[in-house]
């Protein structure tokens, strides 16, 4: 175990009368295997080792899956985020934060010294005997100083594969039948911090390892998956030479950096003509990530001739199995929102608040009386067909894109949305509050 001080007591013996031992988090390693320096930085842990603990433990016990902290002016504050909902979670001074923020860079394999560009690393951790898996990513501010996202991933319950990701059976056929094309560009878009790596790698997880080979040029980010192997090229070789070599060694499916500048995407559209290439990509939605690709490398044909398809999704919350209220729903109903009229029953949530108890009552164990309990993804899908590949190569904005799209039947997030509600595992309110949200 590395650094695994747990309580409170460990750091400070003399208070130890003084204070309940409490059981904190314990940092267990940077995935990058670099070791924190514990004496050199001696004085920064003191000075916020503890409640960098604090505040972690404090999310994970609370359900949080990610904690914002952000500077304001003299003080900062941590934001955490519990099934995408942000909730308040701590305020504390501006010099704390900047302790805390640095202690996670330190125990996340980060350059502490490095505050004028972002970073990104992870840690192993454990929690109440529970196995976590935390990213932590530093952002950096237009007036100054850091911004703090800490991701917090039980290790028991990944989102990896398309079950996980509550793929329909249609979509993982899909991926199997684009994938053993053995060519051209297969995408996964959306905004920074939405899940977009996930969807990559359920994307290359519903790919069947047996049959293919599979490369990853860049980094895994910490995710051991068992059929996707690290290519190691020739120290000397640049990335075409990297990816002819990887050609070579008979890789079907090679996993590469972001697209994010138009050198390196339209090296990666001109190399997928005799191999098919998985990457991200910033964007809105998958129809906006088509357009965006196009402005990025200003060459609409070589965009439609080597892309095959553009993945994204948002996140919906899972209505709570143990207090989800049935109901039938109207007819009216089901037709405005695209549901078959044979429907019987939806479900809706049973939301609570706590102080409207009685005294005897409690609120559900399995979601605190929120109604929700974990999220799921809805996916949409936009592949090149010869009629989408028209309107790429006139140069179509995103709108005509989505247009198209909506033409042809494509899996859209609405249509995959209903299907999550006729199947009892959200409720109409929240896509509505997902799709009002834009998130």
């Amino acid at each position: 175990m590395i650094f695994g001080i747990g309580r409170r007591g460990d750091v400070d013996d003399d208070d130890e009368d003084d204070e309940d031992e409490v059981e904190l988090v314990l940092f267990q390693g940077a995935l990058n295997e670099k070791d924190p320096n514990l004496k050199e930085n001696a004085k920064l842990l003191q000075a916020g080792l503890v409640r960098a603990k604090e505040l972690v433990s404090d999310a994970l016990s609370r359900r949080a899956e990610m904690i914002r902290l952000e500077p304001k002016g003299n003080a900062a504050v941590a934001s955490f985020f519990v099934d995408g909902i942000p909730v308040p979670g701590q305020r504390m001074p501006a010099n704390a934060a900047l302790a805390v923020t640095q202690v996670l860079k330190l125990m996340a394999g980060l350059d502490i010294k490095v505050r004028s560009k972002p970073q990104s690393g992870g840690m192993n951790a454990e929690y109440n005997e529970v196995k976590y898996l935390i990213r932590v990513d530093t952002q950096i501010l237009p007036a100054g100083g850091e911004r703090l996202i800490v991701r917090a991933q039980n290790k028991a319950h990944r989102l990896e594969t398309p079950d996980d990701l509550g793929f329909s059976d249609d979509l993982k056929a899909k991926i199997r039948e684009l994938t053993a094309r053995k060519k051209g560009l297969i995408l996964a878009a959306g905004p920074p911090m939405s899940g977009v790596t996930t969807t990559a790698f359920a994307i290359l997880r519903g790919i069947d390892g047996y049959i293919y080979t599979i490369y990853s040029l860049t980094d895994m980010t910490g995710r051991e998956v068992m059929h996707i192997r690290r290519f190691e090229g020739n120290e000397d070789d640049d990335l075409p030479q990297t990816i002819g070599r990887a050609k070579r060694a008979e890789g079907d499916i090679l996993y590469v950096d972001p697209l994010r500048d138009a050198d390196f995407a339209r090296l990666i559209l001109s190399e997928c003509n005799d191999v098919c290439i998985v990457s991200e990509m910033a964007a809105r939605d998958a129809s906006d990530a088509i357009a965006r690709l196009v402005q990025l490398v200003g060459d609409p044909q070589l965009v439609a001739a080597n892309l095959t398809a553009v993945f994204s999704q948002k996140l919906v919350r899972l209505i709570c199995p143990s207090c989800r209220q049935a109901y039938r729903p109207h007819p009216k109903l089901l037709a405005k929102v695209g549901l078959p009229p044979e429907t019987k029953v939806l479900y809706r949530a049973t939301e609570v608040d706590p102080d409207e108890l009685e005294d005897d009552e409690e609120p559900c164990a399995k979601c605190g009386g929120v109604g929700y309990v974990g999220r799921t993804a809805m996916i949409e899908c936009i592949e090149a067909t010869d009629g989408m590949r028209s309107v790429i190569e006139s140069g179509g904005d995103a709108a005509a894109i989505k247009a198209q799209a909506r033409k042809e039947k494509m899996q859209s997030l609405q249509s995959d949305g209903v299907r999550l509600v006729a199947t009892g595992k959200t409720s109409l309110e929240e896509l509505q509050r997902v799709f009002q949200s834009g998130k």
